[in-house]
């Protein structure tokens, strides 16, 4: 069965999904609209049990869920926060970091610890090979990336919660999961979110949560590096079309994909000018909408 995605570009199979971390604390997923227009399959990991009701409301019941703690394999304590705040970590936070910041000594307080068992990534046999993997995890990202490169060999788009000033002890920060992207072919395409805050104890109008100019974390994109396509399958490259315009909005990405599959002999040589109305016409139905309002 083919999962239509543009009027030229077909999926011969859903996009393998993975969200490791998955709890909906105060966005929506740049994946969303892969599920909502039937192109992918959602394997969602929350090791904090209080998501799952949540988790489910987002997603509804046809994806699969799973309660694993992923890390290393070996037995963590788990430091638990209040469910809303989305900062139980496996990682020990780390006070000095909270101080710096604005009102986090009181959002990240762990309520209580827990002895508990993790999995390597790797060791999951049930689940397929990931396609487009998004991890928040509170600090364990790196971590989790190490010890999962089978289930990551024919992955090509990572989104990853990245720390400018760790908010937990021995957390790795930007520049860390930097590295380890590019040495696994990897490169930076796009920052979906850089967050902001305010240096404790000033308080702008009186709102904790107003920030200020330090940068303390962020949502980036990496895609397999463009420059290498010769690495990347004609289905890869036909996945990487459709993430980059449904989740990256990234339409000049998309087009580059297009040309790539073309030269290949994948899609028709007009599938550009295709695109290129298909995107007008979305910006054309958007301001109808605005002007009817």
């Amino acid at each position: 069965m083919s999962y239509r995605v543009f009027d030229f570009l077909k999926l011969d199979e859903k996009i393998n999904l993975f969200d490791i971390g998955a709890a909906a604390i105060a966005e929506e997923p740049i994946y969303k609209s892969i599920i909502n227009i039937g192109a992918g399959s959602l394997y969602a990991f929350d090791g904090d049990k209080r998501q799952k009701d949540q988790i489910f409301k987002s997603f509804g019941k046809d994806i699969f869920l799973f309660n694993d703690l992923l890390f290393d394999g070996s037995d963590q304590i788990l430091y638990i926060a209040s469910a809303p705040s989305g900062m139980t970590s496996l990682l020990k936070p780390n006070k000095n970091a909270q101080e710096f910041f604005s009102n986090f000594l009181k959002i990240g307080k762990v309520e209580r610890t827990e002895k508990v068992s993790t999995k390597r990534l790797d060791d999951l046999k049930e689940i397929p090979l990931i396609d487009f993997l998004k991890m928040d995890v509170q600090g364990s990202e790196l971590t989790i990336l190490e010890n999962g490169s089978q289930k990551l060999k024919d992955c090509i788009a990572i989104q990853l919660e990245i720390s400018f000033i760790s908010l937990y002890e021995n957390q790795p920060s930007f520049g860390d999961i930097d590295r380890w992207m590019r040495l696994n072919g990897f490169v930076p395409h796009r920052f979906i979110d850089i967050k902001k805050w305010a240096i404790s104890p000033t308080i702008f109008k009186g709102n904790p949560n107003i920030p200020g100019n330090q940068l303390l974390e962020g949502d980036i994109i990496y895609i397999k590096d463009p420059l290498k396509l010769s690495k990347v399958s004609n289905r890869q490259l036909k996945i990487l079309a459709t993430l980059s315009h449904y989740c990256f909005k990234s339409a000049d990405l998309c087009v580059f994909y297009l040309i790539e599959l073309i030269s290949r002999k994948i899609i028709d040589e007009n599938s550009i000018d295709e695109y290129y109305k298909f995107i007008n016409l979305k910006v054309l139905e958007s301001k109808k909408r605005n002007k009817s309002k």
